[in-house]
């Protein structure tokens, strides 16, 4: 009982910040790849994220600026979402953002014997592409849909 009445030190300050900042970033609210766009002004809302919807090429860019990082959303004309990148300083929710696809993305980098890889986590299929990198305080990551991306739109994660 008295662990919970000593005031906190800088020492254990620094992982409750930690967890806060994953907490927000790892919210549950983008649109998942292959999902639809329809869900941009909910995401928007919930995360008090800065919206700003821009026509690139084939596509459009819906970039949502968190206090914590940023999140794009790459649409097709028609709405299908064939790109997502992030970048801030907590990794991303991958489960939130790859939809029905993180199952492929876990498969293709479960490690064996259960040990962790020293590689950042990546897919590379004909359908389906992620990158990820970065360390503590800076991570990145995009992933796509090839096949269901049109010519004429660069996806940057770092946009």
């Amino acid at each position: 009982m008295a662990l919970l009445n000593r005031p906190l030190s800088r020492h254990s300050a620094a992982p409750l910040a930690l967890s806060l900042v994953l907490t927000v970033f790892a919210s549950p609210a983008l649109a998942a790849l292959g999902g639809d766009i329809s869900s941009v002004q909910t995401d928007r809302t919930r995360l008090a994220a800065r919206l700003n919807s821009a026509p690139s090429g084939e596509c459009t860019i819906h970039t949502l600026t968190l206090p914590n990082g940023v999140a794009s959303e790459y649409a097709r004309a028609d709405g299908l979402v064939f790109a997502v990148a992030w970048h801030g300083p907590a990794r991303a929710n991958l489960r939130q953002l790859l939809g029905g696809y993180f199952d492929a993305f876990q498969s293709d980098n479960a490690a064996a014997g259960g040990r962790r890889p020293r590689r950042a986590p990546s897919v590379s299929r004909t359908d389906f592409v992620v990158r990820t990198g970065g360390h503590s305080g800076a991570f990145w990551g995009v992933a796509m849909l090839p096949p269901a991306a049109p010519s004429g739109c660069a996806v940057n994660p770092l946009q």
